[in-house]
């Protein structure tokens, strides 16, 4: 999967308000997030490296024990086991975010198969 168009991926709800696609290779998963404003995605932690940048829209962003207002073009890395927190305020937003190594859990929700490429 060398090239994706996030359009023609199905999305799946993982909590109220926030649908994610998820395409993944062996190692490395890429999470196109779409908040609706208002939509929160709770503290929660797991053991995958994460990064990401917002595209669009505004969010209270929670990382450990900090919390920042972010903007698009905002970027940010989430260690292992280290709780965080998203809200879109202000209308709705967009994410994405990178795993390492993949979810197990999102790559089961969307029914791809891990790439061997």
């Amino acid at each position: 999967m060398p090239f994706i168009d996030i359009d023609s991926m199905e999305s799946t709800e993982i909590c109220p308000g926030c649908r994610i696609r998820t395409p993944h290779g062996k190692n490395l998963m890429l999470s196109y997030i779409e908040m609706d404003d208002g939509a929160v995605i709770p503290l929660h932690d797991h053991t995958q490296e994460q990064g990401g940048m917002l595209l669009k829209g505004k969010l209270e962003l929670t990382i450990g024990n900090e919390t920042r207002i972010v903007e698009p073009g905002a970027m940010y890395m989430i260690p292992a086991n280290v709780p965080h927190r998203a809200v879109a305020i202000d209308g709705p937003a967009i994410v994405l975010d990178a795993f390492s190594p993949i979810r197990e859990d999102y790559a089961a929700l969307m029914k791809i198969p891990t790439s061997q490429t």
